[in-house]
Parts: C-alpha cells; sequence; structure tokens
C-alpha cells in the first residue's frame, strides 16, 4: 500500500515525480515487508486487556441509577447564590464581590460594636460608602459595613455656615435639608449620590480654580476605629491625624460623623459654547481667572473643544438663556447617523423605530457605540457627531448650583482620571493644556478608538496630604484629567474586549503621567496584576503621598487590618518588621 500511496499523491498534486521522489521510490521498494512478531502481538492484547479491565472498573465504581437510562439530559448551570450570599458591584458593574457579611447600623454605638468585635475576631469590616467608585475602593467579599441607615442631618448652624450630618447622608439629601437654611455646598461632582463620608474619604472634587476638592470643606468629624474607639478629630484637635483623615480611603477609620463648612445657597449661569484649541490657548489664562468654574470637553479625532461657564448672575448682563437651536435640532444629527448604522449594523426594520426620538443624546451616543465600540472609524464618526450635537447646544441656562453642577456623564464605562500640578493662578504654566495635546496626538498615532469627551477640570490645593491636590501653596492650581471607554453592551465577551482596549489606552496616557507629575484619582486607581508594575506603583505613590505617615496611623488605628481589603493592601503594603533569631 506504501508503494502506491505517494505515486496517487503525485498525480493529485498535478505534478511528476521528482528525482527525490525518485529515490524515495527505490528506497520504499527496497524496504523489508514489515511482518508482526509474536512480542508485538502479545502487547497490543496486553493493551486491550487493559482498557477492557479500566472500563468495568469505572463502571461499577461509579454505576448509573436504576434509571439513568430513561432520564433526559440536563446541561450545566451554575450553582445558585446562597441566600446569606450579598452581591455587589459598583456603578459601572467593573468590579462585584460577593460577601456573606454585609453590616448596616443605625447608631453610633452599633457601629463602635460592629467594630470592637471585628477587631476582637480578626475580621475584616471595610467600609463601603455608597459603591459607586469605579475602582470598587469600598468593596470587599471578606466584610462590608454600609451606613445607609446613618443618613441624619444632626445639626445646622445657619449663622456659621456649617452643617453636621451622619455620615452616610447622600450629598443630594444633604442639599435638600439645607435648602431650606438657605446653605448649599461649595462644589459638587459630577453626580451626587454619593455618601458624604465616601465623598470626602476618596478627595472628590468640582472644578473651579479657587476652589478646593470636596476634604476641604471638612471641619471637624467623628473616626470610628477598631482599635481606639470613636475619635474626635479637627484642626484643633490631633490635627496631624485630622488632615491625614480627611482623605483617608476608610483605612484609618469608618467617618461617622462629619461637620461641613457650607456656603449661601446661590444660583449660576451657565455658558456653553464650542471653541478650538487656538483659540483656548489664546484665552486659558484669562478663562482660568475670571470664572469661578469651568471645564473643558475635548473631542478626540476633532478640533472640537466645548468650553462650560458657570458664574453668579450678576456677572452676565442679562444673557440670552436659551439655546439657538431647539433639543430636537441639536439632536437630528446624531438620530440620523444611528439610523444609518442601524441600517449597516441591523436592519432597515430597526433604523425606523421611532423609540430613536424619544432618547436623549447620551442614550443615544451609548446606542451608537454598542454597535461597535472598538472600530476606530465608527467611534471617530460618533464623536463628530457629538461635536455637530455641542455646536447646536450653545447657549446659557440659569439655576440653583447644585443643578447647573451636574454632568451627565452616560452609560456604564470605564475610567482614568489624574491630578497634576499646573502653575498658580496668578501664573499658570500652561502645562495642562500641554498635556492634552500630547494626549490626544498619543491617541492619533496609536489609532486609539477614543470616545468623546476628555473632560479637563481645575481646582485650588488641598491640606490633605493624601489628596492628589495635596499642596501648602496657598495660590497652586491643578488640573484632572478624565479619559473613558463606555461600556454600552451587556454581551459579556464585547465587555471583556473593551476592557483590554481601555487598559492599552490607559497603559498610552500613564507614559507621559511621569512628565507632569500626575497621579490618579484614588476612587479610579487601578491595581495592576503584574508584580512589576504593582512594585512600580507602589514606589510611585511613595513618591508623592506619606506613606509611611499612613501605614503607620493604620497600624495604630487598625492593627489588625479589620478595614482594609484587597486593593488597599496591594497599593500600601505593611512592611512587617523582621524578627531575628536570638
Amino acid at each position: 500500500m506504501r508503494h502506491l500511496l505517494l505515486p496517487r499523491l503525485l498525480r493529485r498534486r498535478g505534478s511528476g515525480p521528482t528525482a527525490h521522489h525518485l529515490t524515495l521510490l527505490r528506497a520504499l521498494s527496497s524496504a523489508p515487508s514489515p511482518v508482526s512478531s509474536d512480542a508485538d502481538l502479545r502487547k497490543y492484547a496486553g493493551y486491550a486487556l487493559l482498557l477492557l479491565g479500566c472500563g468495568a472498573a469505572t463502571y461499577y465504581s461509579f454505576p448509573f441509577p436504576a434509571d439513568a437510562l430513561h432520564k433526559k439530559a440536563v446541561p450545566f448551570r451554575y450553582a445558585p447564590l446562597p441566600e446569606d450570599l450579598h452581591a455587589v458591584s459598583n456603578w459601572s458593574a467593573t468590579h462585584e464581590v460577593h460577601a456573606r457579611v454585609l453590616l448596616q447600623p443605625d447608631s453610633l454605638q452599633a457601629l463602635e460594636d460592629a467594630l470592637a468585635t471585628a477587631h476582637k475576631e480578626r475580621r475584616k469590616l471595610r467600609p463601603l460608602g455608597s459603591g459607586l467608585s469605579p475602582n470598587g475602593i469600598g468593596l470587599s467579599r471578606a466584610g462590608m459595613v454600609s451606613l445607609a441607615l446613618m443618613d441624619k442631618v444632626l445639626h445646622v448652624d445657619a449663622k456659621n455656615k456649617t452643617v453636621t450630618v451622619q455620615a452616610g447622608i447622600r450629598v443630594a439629601e444633604l442639599v435638600d435639608a439645607l435648602r431650606e437654611h438657605g446653605l448649599t455646598l461649595q462644589n459638587f461632582a459630577s453626580i451626587r449620590e454619593q455618601q458624604v463620608g465616601g465623598f470626602i474619604q476618596v478627595g472628590a472634587h468640582g472644578t473651579g480654580a479657587t476652589l478646593p476638592p470636596v476634604d476641604e470643606q471638612v471641619i471637624s468629624m467623628k473616626l470610628v476605629t477598631p482599635a481606639k474607639g470613636t475619635i474626635e478629630l479637627s484642626r484643633e484637635k490631633d490635627p496631624e491625624l485630622f488632615y491625614l483623615a480627611r482623605c483617608g480611603l476608610g483605612g484609618l477609620g469608618v467617618v461617622a460623623e462629619v461637620t461641613l463648612q457650607c456656603v449661601e445657597r446661590h444660583q449660576l449661569v451657565e455658558h456653553t459654547f464650542v471653541s478650538n484649541a487656538d483659540e483656548v490657548k489664546k484665552n486659558h489664562k484669562k478663562w482660568l481667572s475670571e470664572n469661578k468654574h469651568i471645564k473643558y470637553l475635548w473631542i478626540p479625532y476633532t478640533d472640537t473643544v466645548v468650553v462650560v461657564q458657570c458664574n453668579p448672575p450678576s456677572k452676565w448682563r442679562a444673557p440670552k438663556l436659551t439655546s439657538k437651536y431647539g433639543k430636537d435640532e441639536a439632536l437630528q444629527h446624531v438620530r440620523s447617523l444611528y439610523r444609518e448604522s442601524l441600517k449597516k449594523y441591523r436592519t432597515e426594520t430597526e433604523s425606523n423605530d421611532p423609540e430613536i426620538d424619544t432618547l436623549s443624546f447620551t442614550e443615544l451616543r451609548d446606542k451608537l457605540l454598542a454597535l461597535d465600540p472598538l472600530d476606530t472609524e465608527h467611534v471617530i464618526k460618533v464623536n463628530k457627531a457629538e461635536a455637530e450635537y455641542w455646536k447646536k447646544s450653545e447657549g446659557y441656562r440659569m439655576g440653583w448650583s447644585d443643578e447647573i453642577l451636574g454632568f451627565d456623564c452616560g452609560g456604564q464605562q470605564w475610567v482614568s482620571e489624574n491630578c497634576f500640578p499646573t502653575g498658580t493662578r496668578t501664573k499658570p504654566n500652561m502645562k495642562d493644556l500641554d498635556y492634552i495635546e500630547k494626549l490626544l496626538q498619543l491617541i492619533e498615532n496609536e489609532d486609539i478608538p477614543a470616545p468623546a469627551p476628555i473632560e479637563q477640570r481645575w481646582t485650588a490645593n488641598s491640606k490633605s496630604p493624601m489628596s492628589p491636590a495635596s499642596s501648602s501653596g496657598e495660590d497652586d492650581v491643578f488640573s484632572w484629567v478624565g479619559i473613558i471607554m463606555y461600556l454600552p453592551t451587556s454581551d459579556a465577551r464585547q465587555r471583556k474586549d473593551i476592557t483590554e482596549e481601555f487598559f492599552s489606552y490607559r497603559s498610552l496616557a500613564q507614559s507621559i503621567w511621569d512628565d507632569y507629575s500626575a497621579y490618579e484619582h484614588w476612587a479610579k486607581i487601578e491595581v495592576p496584576k503584574d508584580k512589576d508594575e504593582l512594585a512600580e506603583l507602589q514606589a510611585r505613590l511613595r513618591r508623592r503621598f506619606p506613606v509611611d505617615a499612613y501605614n503607620k496611623a493604620r497600624m495604630e488605628l487598625d492593627p489588625n487590618k479589620v478595614l482594609s481589603n484587597a486593593k488597599l493592601e496591594k497599593l500600601f503594603p505593611v512592611l512587617e518588621p523582621v524578627h531575628q533569631a536570638k
């Protein structure tokens, strides 16, 4: 058979025999025919008996039930979660834990008892906050404590414009409670759903070169610690620990009560207009100094910069408070792109769905990106549509500060935001715009499917040493820049692909951080899986923050690491003392 097979193969391939083939044929022809020896027969017979023996042993060791032949095959299913297991995820569902312990004390005494017990039994009890942080910094599968039931306003001092609250109250609820007293908070982040405790512990911020991050609004606080019970802290009472604990990441104690400095309730006029990089460079110093609140929304792959300025009404001379275009006109281009894209990616029928006309801009953007989120050309089209939307949304609006300063961030997303110094209010060094220019160039050079916007904001300095905006310079200004990738789909594989692309995008941005002394927002920093990258991050954090002082306070207030979780331990590993043998 071997002699006949090779010529057939040669003919099938349409080629004649070569010298090499003829040599091989002669070798095969001269080779003796194989003859099975008695040894070979005994070997294969042994294999057959071994196989039969294994089959019999398996059958009798794991017998089928009597009715097995009559049962239908059942596909594999994951075992259901036990009823006492709590599933907790952050807002974007990028981080999730399942924990058996999730305590919700309703009083200071109950919180103190819970932490004392956890300390005694060496159990974890990580302060959760509202769980909104993009990096899940408050999550722990070993155990968590939520202050959702400790959400009362304890005292309002209208004369001194201060308010004392339980730390579980949400920002939105606090603002509503302050309204009747004619007060409000100095500044706001994009959303208002955070618990006040978490709001200050991660160093949240709004925007405005003269306005510091929210931890600077803290006048005093009650910190419940596992080892030392409840500690009252203020500028007068243990000021060193007070400043360290204001932005303590939940690692020094659970903030139970906090007194905040407020301001008079006030209205703002928001002016939104579209500019470009050259115009921004010409006017940046002026805009930064003249506007109480200001932010830029950069649109990758375009020359569009959306400028949003907010000021008290007295600063404006009766502005026209309506946009030149109506809401439908502003959305027209985005809706048209979505219908065209549906025809390409889906069906003609779906493109005629009347529900499209009811969607907001951010909903339309999510649906557009969901069609092909990692195709750069598609993302560029979406970004250009967003630029058109903003051009037709230029104008003014007036309202209360807490309403005006909010921002619709869109749907679920990955986000990375960093903070870096950018000179002083009197002498801006323009590094903030230089940073953006380099970032946008990197995006285009690497063909990153970067959606819009890249949000840029500013704050004054913070005296909290663990704040990314920490500085002793009263006039110092810090810029905060956030990059994103939306997760507009529930498909697990697509979300995984977007996640991988986002971390590639983030790594690209990280390549310029050291040039600007940029450090990530504590609620958005992600812990690398690679050991070398983690070691590099730990060393980098030590160059910016008082890690030894922070860890020393942790070990004094929480020696059993009750309040810690894996993220905190990896960011700030406690170097255990080496005990030498005597």
